[in-house]
């Protein structure tokens, strides 16, 4: 869709010849002790879970001193910019996955399809090995685990990192990416389970 605006705009003369400045950054601040939160978080979750979304599983190569590589599940993933080529996703300031992918300093998306739900649920906890009888190859340029049998799969390196809430704003440029020859369809997640 943005890329055939540009075209348009192109086409009709009045595609800005020079590079957009980007805006200024907003103040970023937490929330303080004394303010009340605008909706129940148990509301919020439930009304947001109506927004059925597609899954990931974000992997990183282990590290000096890792012995296994990292992962976890994701739910919150999309894509950014095509120019330059850009995906972001969401990590929560308690992971402890996360750390681990910030020292790599590359990661790979790897997008489940419909078929893998246990993949997923395996990738969601804690506390164990999560490439265990895993089946992976490492992606071209980052050497994340690639996974067996994805629908997609896009490698980055990390662009930036911004806060948001109890969460984590990561964006990610593209270096590399492809898509499973078969048609599949993909793994949703919708008002707490999968569909």
């Amino acid at each position: 869709m943005a890329e055939a605006a540009v075209r348009y705009l192109r086409s009709a003369g009045t595609a800005p010849t020079a590079p957009v400045e980007a805006l200024p950054r907003p103040e970023l601040r937490c929330v303080g002790e004394d303010e009340r939160a605008p909706v129940e978080q148990g509301e919020f979750r439930r009304v947001m879970g109506s927004f059925a979304t597609g899954v990931t599983v974000v992997t990183a190569p282990a590290t000096d001193g890792e012995t296994a590589p990292a992962g976890f599940a994701c739910q919150s993933f999309s894509s950014l910019s095509l120019d330059p080529p850009l995906v972001v996703f969401m990590v929560g300031r308690t992971s402890t996955t996360w750390p681990r992918i910030a020292r790599a300093g590359v990661f790979c998306v790897n997008v489940l399809g419909a078929h893998q739900g246990e993949l997923c649920r395996g990738f969601a906890v804690s506390g164990r090995d999560k490439f265990a009888g895993v089946a992976h190859d490492p992606a071209p340029v980052s050497g994340s685990p690639r996974l067996a049998g994805t629908l997609a799969w896009i490698d980055c390196t990390i662009h930036a990192v911004h806060t948001g809430g109890d969460h984590l704003i990561v964006v990610g440029r593209v270096e590399a990416l492809g898509t499973n020859e078969e048609d599949l369809p993909p793994l949703l997640f919708h008002r707490g389970r999968f569909g």
